[in-house]
């Protein structure tokens, strides 16, 4: 498409280069009366026809390339146009990922802060019992009825317990203790070799027995509770360990009728105790059941007669509207032999002469 130009230019070029030449030549000749040459004119032609082609060429380029020039601006305006939208969505969607973020940093370090306070709590050991009694009253509130438990009862012997559970016989009662060995636990966590490890484990293991012991000598009581009590252990990061790393210590806890249990066993613990309390009050309305089906029994019996009763009167009645039919009917017959007896006008009858009076004349 760029050549056609090209030899052109050149072409007008050359034909310039020949002009010059001629004009050179015609310059240098003696001073004589030129005479017309016809090919000057046919000459001039030439370069008049190319040097008008040539503009008409560079004209409809020129008009080509401005079209290719607004084309290409406005595919580079649409291009920046989607790219700005482009980036405003990009810049919103950052900004509401950047609050996102900003709100989780805050909930983690509100988190912290809550984390923080917690080990406060537990690191002090007065507080963390407070914790474990807490939660085991959160856990009794929520599936036991309010008549059913009570918390730091007094035993008989003047030891508090913290609930109990107030069960029929049998079972009875059952106390319910919170323990909470979590310093122990953490040496176990935090063991450095294998030495403190064991060390570790031997005090868990004592300070569980412990537990246990005090808990069937303070919270059993025969003839006043049932002949077993739960340790509640408020972490189930603690009960896992107890049952995967020393089960020596359940089965003797198993001996002496104390079972340890967790938030979660707790819960199904008291699950069953409550389906246990709602099958002991029925079986005690039973009685109570038994008396309303008999009085209902005495009720629909009466109702039995009464409708016998009715069904007399309305049999009555039925006989008493049949015969009253019968009646009726017999009327209207009677009504309908009368209307079909005869009453037409008699026939004209003589009737004898009277005797004459005496003395008359005929």
């Amino acid at each position: 498409m760029n050549s056609s130009p090209m030899l052109a230019l050149l072409a007008l070029i050359a034909l310039l280069l020949v002009a010059v030449l001629v004009f050179v030549w015609r310059a240098h000749r003696p001073a004589a009366a030129p005479a017309p040459d016809p090919r000057l004119d046919q000459l001039a032609g030439q370069l008049q026809s190319l040097v008008s082609a040539q503009a008409a060429a560079q004209a409809a380029i020129d008009q080509r390339l401005d079209q290719r020039l607004n084309q290409l601006s406005d595919r580079v305006h649409e291009r920046l146009a989607l790219s700005a939208t482009e980036a405003g969505q990009s810049l919103g969607e950052l900004k509401e990922r950047l609050a996102v973020i900003d709100a989780a940093q805050k909930n983690i370090a509100e988190l912290s802060t809550r984390m923080v306070s917690l080990q406060d709590i537990l690191s002090n050991k007065q507080a963390r019992g407070a914790f474990g009694e807490v939660q085991l009253a959160d856990i009794v509130r929520t599936v036991m009825a309010p008549v059913n438990y009570e918390f730091q009862a007094q035993l008989g012997d003047g030891k508090r317990v913290d609930c109990l559970l107030k069960l029929p016989n049998p079972p009875g009662a059952i106390g319910i203790d919170s323990k909470f060995p979590l310093e122990s636990y953490r040496a176990i966590r935090d063991a450095a070799d294998d030495a403190a490890l064991v060390q570790a484990r031997r005090e868990f293991s004592t300070a569980i027995r412990l537990h246990v012991k005090a808990i069937a000598e303070k919270y059993i009581v025969p003839g006043e509770t049932a002949d077993s009590a739960l340790m509640f252990v408020p972490s189930e990061a603690v009960y896992a360990e107890i049952h995967a790393n020393f089960p020596n210590l359940v089965e003797e806890a198993g001996r002496v009728r104390v079972w340890i249990v967790s938030p979660t066993t707790l819960m199904a613990t008291l699950t069953t105790m409550r389906a246990v309390l709602k099958d002991v009050r029925m079986r005690e309305q039973a009685h109570v059941i038994q008396a309303k089906v008999s009085e209902l029994a005495k009720d629909l019996d009466r109702l039995d007669t009464r409708v016998g009763k009715l069904q007399q009167h309305f049999d009555q009645a039925v006989e008493d509207v049949r015969q009253i039919r019968i009646s009726t009917d017999k009327a209207l017959k009677k009504a309908d032999d009368i209307e079909s007896v005869g009453l037409e006008a008699p026939e004209t009858v003589a009737l004898p002469a009277p005797a004459p009076a005496p003395g008359a004349k005929d």
